[in-house]
């Protein structure tokens, strides 16, 4: 089968957690439209109660693009962004799931070369990673830039992950194996989507990465801090004694 005709049968739903996102939901939408005009699929946001009308724009923008193409699934408040994941995975109807952020670092230009990767080599998992020829940061200042790369080399170092990028939140899945991988997760916060790559690394699945340009935030602030930084390490520590 061509990679047309895969195209057309598959489904990817993109699931985006937001948080008062309302200055950047309406341009993500706009985007991943632009770059998936031939695909299949559907945008799932997952609101925690944004109390900056994140949800009003939503609503806007049912009426423009319909509300079978953009479903708002709501939560009352702030609560994980791995449970965000399985709150989205239940309305999901695709056959293959996309996990991106709401604040534009992740482009959805690069959406095509994921699906291509996928069906091209077969793979269970694409990731984005900012970690090899072709991938990059933009927009932070020295000490982020020193303090994401020493955390993935120590991670690398510890855990042999098999993938460049372990932080990175940027990945298509295929819902059955996202399904399979998030019920064996416990971490929460900033060490979620480590540990979300290293145990599907551990059962098997085939991974492959896409290079990608991480761009920081274009509106709002953003939410890592020092208590996140902590928590990775808690987190690096609980996976190296339980993979």
């Amino acid at each position: 089968m061509d990679e047309q005709n895969m195209q057309e049968r598959n489904k990817y739903s993109i699931i985006v957690p937001t948080y008062n996102e309302r200055l950047n939901i309406a341009l993500i939408v706009y985007l991943i439209f632009k770059h998936l005009r031939e695909v299949d699929f559907e945008i799932i946001i997952v609101d925690d109660g944004s109390p900056d009308g994140t949800q009003d724009v939503v609503k806007q923008l049912q009426q423009v693009y319909g509300e079978d193409c953009i479903l708002l699934r709501a939560r009352p408040k702030k609560l994980g962004l791995g449970t965000a994941y399985i709150h989205g995975l239940k309305h999901a109807s695709g056959n293959f799931v996309v996990i991106m952020d709401a604040d534009l670092s992740h482009h959805p230009k690069y959406l095509p070369s994921f699906i291509k990767k996928q069906i091209d080599t077969g793979a269970s998992i694409v990731t984005g990673t900012r970690y090899v020829k072709g991938g990059g940061v933009h927009g932070w200042n020295l000490m982020r830039k020193l303090t994401s790369r020493g955390a993935n080399v120590l991670a690398q170092t510890l855990l042999w992950p098999g993938v460049s990028d372990l932080t990175g939140s940027f990945r298509l899945y295929r819902k059955s194996v996202l399904e399979d991988v998030i019920s064996s997760c416990v971490s929460k916060g900033y060490v979620f989507q480590m540990e979300m790559i290293v145990r599907a690394s551990r059962k098997g699945y085939h991974i492959e990465e896409v290079p990608i340009t991480f761009v920081d935030r274009l509106f709002g602030s953003s939410k890592l801090g020092g208590s996140e930084i902590v928590e990775y390490l808690k987190g690096l520590v609980y996976l190296l004694v339980t993979t």
